[in-house]
C-alpha cells in the first residue's frame, strides 16, 4: 500500500511556484497576487482564508484579505466584486464559500470575471473544463489529477467510481477523468443518493474517488483488492481521548480500507493540502495570461 501524500506533494509544488516567482522578478515582470473575500464569522472559512494568506507569502505572492461582516448585503458584495474584478494588480481571486444565508451563492460566483476566477467555479470556466478546454480547473479536482499523475497511477481504461455529484468535486472529477488527458481516458461511473446497489458498483471499481461528507462510508466490504482510493471528505467527530476534543475522519473507513489497497489518501494530509497548491498554480497561470 501506497500513501499518496498531499502534504508531501503539496510542499513540491509549492516550491515549484516559488521558483517561477522567484525567476518572474528576477525578469522585471509583475509578481502574482491573490485577493480572497470572506464575508462572517464562519470558524472553518477562516481558518482555510488564513491558511491561503500564509501560502501565498510561502510561494513570494502578493495576497489581499477583505473581511466582511456576516450582515453584508448581496449588493454590497457584488460592488466588492466589481472593485476587484477591473483592478489591474490582482490576477485572480475567490469568494470563500459558504456565504450567509441572505446571499445568492450562484449570483455571486456569476459575478466573477472569469479570467480571474482561480477558484474554477464561474460557468465559463466550467464549460471549458467540460469541452477540455484551457482554463481554471478547480482547485480540489485539479489537485487530485495532480497526485494522481505524480504518484503514477494508471487511470487510462480504467474503472473510476466517483461517490457524490456536487459541482465543486463529483461532477468535475467525472468529467476530467473520462476525458482524453494524462490522467484520464478511465470509464467512470458516477453514484450519488439514488443510486441502486451501490456497493456491487465500488466492487467493480479500481478506482474510487469518495466526496459525500458521510464519515467513514466506504467499508472494506465495498471495495476490491488493489484498488486506488482517494478520499475527499473531511468531518469533526467528538474524541475524548485527544487533546482537542475530536478527531478528523474523511469518507472512508481508513484502516480497514488501506489493507486492500494499492493506493490510498489520508485524512487529514491527503487532498486537502492539494486544493490550496493548486489554487495558487491557478493564480500563477492567471498571471501569466494577464500579463
Amino acid at each position: 500500500m501506497t500513501l499518496l501524500d498531499g502534504k508531501k506533494t503539496a510542499a513540491e509544488i509549492k516550491e515549484e511556484i516559488a521558483l517561477e516567482v522567484r525567476e518572474l522578478k528576477d525578469r522585471g515582470n509583475k509578481t502574482p497576487h491573490l485577493a480572497a473575500i470572506i464575508v462572517g464569522n464562519n470558524g472553518a472559512s477562516i481558518t482555510y482564508v488564513n491558511a491561503k494568506v500564509k501560502a501565498c507569502e510561502r510561494v513570494g505572492f502578493e495576497s489581499t484579505l477583505i473581511r466582511l461582516p456576516e450582515n453584508t448585503s448581496e449588493e454590497d458584495l457584488l460592488n466588492e466584486i466589481a472593485i476587484l474584478n477591473i483592478d489591474k494588480d490582482i490576477d485572480g481571486f475567490i469568494v470563500q464559500l459558504p456565504l450567509p444565508k441572505h446571499i445568492d451563492e450562484q449570483k455571486i460566483l456569476m459575478a466573477v470575471d472569469p479570467n480571474k476566477d482561480v477558484d474554477g467555479f464561474h460557468p465559463t470556466n466550467v464549460g471549458k473544463m467540460a469541452l477540455n478546454l484551457p482554463t481554471f480547473i478547480s482547485a480540489t479536482p485539479f489537485g487530485i489529477l495532480e497526485l494522481l499523475e505524480r504518484y503514477q497511477v494508471e487511470t487510462s481504461g480504467k474503472h473510476v467510481v466517483v461517490l457524490g455529484r456536487s459541482h465543486i468535486v463529483g461532477s468535475p472529477m467525472s468529467i476530467l477523468l473520462s476525458q482524453k488527458r494524462k490522467v484520464g481516458n478511465a470509464t467512470v461511473t458516477m453514484c450519488h443518493s439514488r443510486t441502486k446497489n451501490l456497493k456491487e458498483i465500488t466492487l467493480q471499481a479500481d478506482i474510487v474517488i469518495a466526496a459525500i461528507g458521510i464519515p467513514e462510508f466506504l467499508k472494506a466490504d465495498m471495495v476490491k483488492d488493489n484498488v486506488t482510493v482517494i478520499d475527499v471528505g473531511i468531518t469533526r467527530l467528538a474524541d475524548p481521548s485527544k487533546k482537542n476534543g475530536y478527531r478528523l475522519v474523511g469518507d472512508v473507513a481508513f484502516n480497514e480500507v488501506a489493507q486492500k489497497s494499492d493506493f490510498i489518501t489520508p485524512v487529514p494530509g491527503g487532498v486537502g493540502p492539494m486544493t490550496i497548491a493548486m489554487l495558487l498554480k491557478n493564480t500563477l497561470l492567471a498571471c501569466q495570461r494577464n500579463n
